[in-house]
């Protein structure tokens, strides 16, 4: 083991931006303590990431469902006076129960658009296409006239399309163009009975500027519908590669590990063995050797667990094979009811560290410097890694930069009990905070 020294974890300009960091002592940064290592598969396994697969497309649902509540308020204020001036030509019935159904399941989509489950938005903007279509065919058997003038139309008529973006919220696009086809050339032609059919020759232009008309705001909302799919789809893929391409970092990191572990046991062994050296000498080699081999053996066990400076070894290894020079410090505290961690869990933060690091290497400058500091109690895990560098915008990083989303960010998410977060400021430093709660 290398000496251990004092040093400071970061200048003071780092210390009072985030916290009161005060001198401990480390490791020496050219530490290469090398932890029993797990096979890459398992490494692998230990990187998966859970992505939301239809985010963007709930995004744009949900502007949707608002924008077409919205629209069925303002219709609502607007036809007020002429639904109630024509409910004398219809059955007392019908007007007070096509307006509570159609006005009523049109403003729900709205609402419930705010709820972290879409299904109750979807189904409510079913329930409000299908209602126009019901009033529509119920009009029929309300209508006693008299008859409207050339120039007057039934208050249906106002907003055909308004119904079929309710229904893109909820239907296919081939189920909803049935809805927009249905829907206008229903309220035309209702329209023309109660004008007397007065305006029968006129009927299928208007039936056709009607659908035309209707299209432009249904195929916006199709197309944007569109794009969120695509959106998520490529999102999924992208993070999905910088997933795999994590897992082949990390495979890169056991490879490493095993090769430092021949060198340094199975090798000096056999070359002890080989010089001829005396048995109280090759015996303690061949012992460490076997030692340093025996947990390749069971690497594959499901829930492998990790001893306490086992996976404080896993961490400082992993720290090291992203940045040499960064500092490691270790603070413990009521650890002695804690024997055994998980090694997945260990191995995820390991490389959320190793993420981190490199990143601050790529992009803190060249005079930054890079501290980790963990904390380890009987119930919880926590890593910071902090540097000195130029910062950054959380806010501002754009959306193919995947590092810290998917890396670090997602990576911690998916892993149970474990949570990561982000805070940087331009010209102070940036501190990544890792947690996982143990119990």
């Amino acid at each position: 083991m290398n000496a251990m020294r004092k040093v400071s974890v970061v200048d003071d300009k780092v210390a009072a931006a985030w916290a009161p960091m005060t001198t401990i002592e480390r490791s020496a940064p050219t530490d290469r303590t090398r932890p029993k290592t797990a096979d890459a598969s398992t490494v692998a396994r230990s990187l998966t990431v859970t992505v939301v697969g239809n985010e963007n497309l709930e995004r744009i649902l949900r502007m949707l469902a608002r924008l077409v509540s919205v629209g069925y308020l303002v219709y609502f204020v607007v036809l007020l006076p002429p639904i109630m001036v024509k409910s004398a030509r219809l059955d007392a019935w019908w007007t007070p129960l096509a307006v509570a159904t159609v006005f009523g399941f049109g403003l729900l989509p709205g609402m419930l658009s705010f709820r972290s489950d879409t299904r109750p938005m979807r189904l409510c903007a079913a329930a409000a296409a299908v209602a126009f279509l019901l009033a529509i065919v119920t009009w029929p058997l309300a209508w006693k006239g008299p008859d409207l003038a050339a120039s007057d139309a039934f208050w249906l008529a106002a907003f055909p399309g308004l119904a079929s973006l309710a229904a893109i919220v909820a239907w296919p696009i081939w189920l909803t163009a049935t809805h927009l086809v249905s829907g206008c050339v229903g309220v035309m032609a209702i329209t023309a009975v109660a004008r007397g059919g007065s305006s029968i020759s006129m009927l299928p232009t208007e039936i056709a500027f009607t659908i035309m008309f209707c299209t432009l705001f249904v195929g916006g909302a199709a197309m944007a519908i569109r794009t969120g799919k695509l959106l998520d789809f490529t999102t999924e893929s992208t993070h999905r590669a910088a997933a795999s391409a994590a897992a082949q970092r990390a495979r890169t990191v056991e490879r490493k590990r095993i090769d430092a572990l021949i060198h340094d046991n199975v090798l000096s062994a056999l070359l002890a063995a080989a010089r001829g050296q005396p048995e109280f000498l090759v015996g303690p080699l061949a012992r460490s050797a076997l030692a340093g081999l025996d947990p390749l053996s069971t690497q594959n066990e499901p829930n492998r667990l990790f001893a306490v400076e086992e996976a404080i070894a896993h961490l400082r290894a992993a720290a090291a094979d992203a940045d040499e020079q960064a500092t490691f410090d270790i603070f413990s505290d009521d650890i002695a009811g804690l024997d055994k961690l998980a090694a997945d869990g260990i191995r995820t933060i390991g490389s959320a560290i190793a993420e981190a690091l490199r990143n601050s290497r790529l992009h803190a400058g060249d005079s930054a410097m890079r501290a980790v500091t963990v904390h380890l109690t009987e119930h919880v895990l926590k890593i910071d890694v902090i540097d000195d560098g130029i910062g950054f915008d959380p806010t501002s990083i754009a959306p193919h930069r995947l590092g810290i989303a998917v890396s670090i960010v997602g990576r911690m998410r998916g892993l149970p009990g474990g949570s990561a977060s982000v805070q940087s400021r331009h010209g102070v430093g940036t501190l990544i905070h890792l947690e996982w709660a143990l119990q």
